[in-house]
């Protein structure tokens, strides 16, 4: 598998709408809707890469074998670093890879201390987060949308229960 990280301007925006308006993708995002057409992924993509400007990091999109897969990274959130990691379905055996790397730059070329995931309360599959290092940091509201908030803090560093 080749994995390569690229700028969402750098995909066919019609690749993004696809995968935006995907139904089984949809079930997973919450602030997502069906109506996601050509003129809302530009402006999204725009407001998605002005991240990078503005905090130095953003999200990416993926693609797998020189064939998109998805989009995600990092979105700045309320002052955390927030990973976001959106699949198409053809590719969600391939989320491990792509969220190991994510975390890779995050805690080495960013020198991020921490980094969150947001999920949905519907999402009670989430042992594998746990079995990466996520622990429970509350809930917060997005766009009237509650979420459960997880936190993953750099290696080496202490989370709160350890600090003194």
């Amino acid at each position: 598998m080749t994995l390569e990280f690229k700028r969402l301007t750098e995909v066919d925006l019609m690749d993004i709408v696809s995968l935006n308006n995907h139904p089984d993708v949809l079930r997973q995002m919450p602030l997502g809707s069906a109506n996601f057409d050509l003129a809302k992924a530009k402006e999204w993509v725009q407001q998605k890469d002005a991240q990078w400007q503005q905090h130095g990091y953003g999200p990416w999109a993926f693609l797998i074998d020189q064939q998109f897969a998805g989009w995600g990274g990092l979105q700045y959130e309320d002052g955390d670093a927030d990973l976001a990691l959106v699949l198409h379905p053809d590719f969600w055996g391939s989320g491990k890879a792509i969220y190991l790397e994510i975390a890779e730059r995050a805690f080495t070329k960013l020198g991020l201390e921490s980094i969150t995931i947001l999920l949905p309360p519907s999402r009670t599959r989430i042992k594998g987060i746990f079995r990466l290092g996520f622990q429970p940091d509350g809930e917060v509201e997005i766009e009237g949308a509650r979420f459960l908030r997880f936190r993953l803090f750099a290696p080496g560093k202490p989370g709160p229960s350890e600090r003194v």
